[in-house]
């Protein structure tokens, strides 16, 4: 039986990554080893100043003081038998479009399973509550057994975007690509009883640039998005102009 390896950026106690490792255990032997706190918007971040401490809070669930890529990272190295056949980081309740991706902890750990030659998917509900996990475990599951069948390419994640709907009202399964956005008013100014000025970043106008084919597009569409990311972040095209265009004197 396939190994899974399930992980998410919003604790061991949200409800998705529950969902999610309930639906799995259908197609595959399922081992949780999430955070054992809200860490979202963690990125990539791997903790190095101080030591982390492994949970065991059932049979195959184990809570880990530390971001997403610390649990995927200490999963694979110290807690599991052996190398997982499948990583999925999820569910999260919101959607991880565009350049969203950079800072997310969900994608950050199907990113860290990637790095370790595992397969992996990221999972997302494009939407606000109340969410209908249900559509999106179920996409997961889908996605996962095509993973076990067919393969991922070399170095090759899948950010997966769900639309928050029932199921019933999805309109079919896109690949795209990412999108870009940028947000409007998301600093905002505060002062402390002190009156000392202070800065808190969340929020704000989500302004998407347009764009076909696009993870936005689809989830705009009501499909769900399934957009392949890279490990290798270098720009070839780019690479290629400057390489002519520039001159390097030794």
């Amino acid at each position: 039986m396939s190994l899974i390896l399930i992980t998410n950026d919003d604790g061991i106690d949200a409800p998705g990554l529950i969902l999610l490792a309930e639906t799995l255990s259908a197609i595959g032997r399922v081992v949780v080893i999430a955070p054992d706190r809200d860490n979202s918007a963690a990125s990539h971040s791997l903790t190095m100043r101080r030591p982390l401490r492994v949970m065991k809070r059932a049979e195959t669930w184990f809570s880990i003081n530390g971001t997403p890529a610390d649990c995927v990272t200490i999963g694979v190295g110290k807690i599991l038998e052996h190398k997982p056949d499948l990583v999925v980081s999820g569910i999260n309740p919101g959607p991880n479009l565009g350049d969203d991706i950079r800072y997310s902890g969900t994608v950050s750990a199907a990113f860290e399973g990637t790095m370790f030659g595992i397969p992996s998917l990221a999972v997302s509900l494009a939407g606000n509550d109340p969410f209908f996990y249900e559509t999106a475990a179920g996409v997961a599951a889908t996605l996962a057994g095509d993973t076990f069948e067919k393969g991922l390419p070399a170095d090759t994640l899948l950010n997966v975007n769900v639309p928050n709907k029932p199921q019933d009202e999805i309109s079919g399964m896109r690949f795209t690509r990412q999108g870009r956005r940028r947000y409007d008013g998301a600093i905002k100014e505060t002062a402390d009883p002190w009156g000392k000025k202070h800065y808190w970043i969340g929020g704000g106008v989500p302004i998407w640039q347009e764009g076909s084919n696009t993870d936005v597009e689809a989830i705009r569409d009501g499909a769900v998005s399934v957009t392949p990311l890279h490990l290798d972040l270098t720009n070839h095209k780019a690479l290629e102009v400057i390489r002519r265009q520039w001159e390097f004197k030794n």
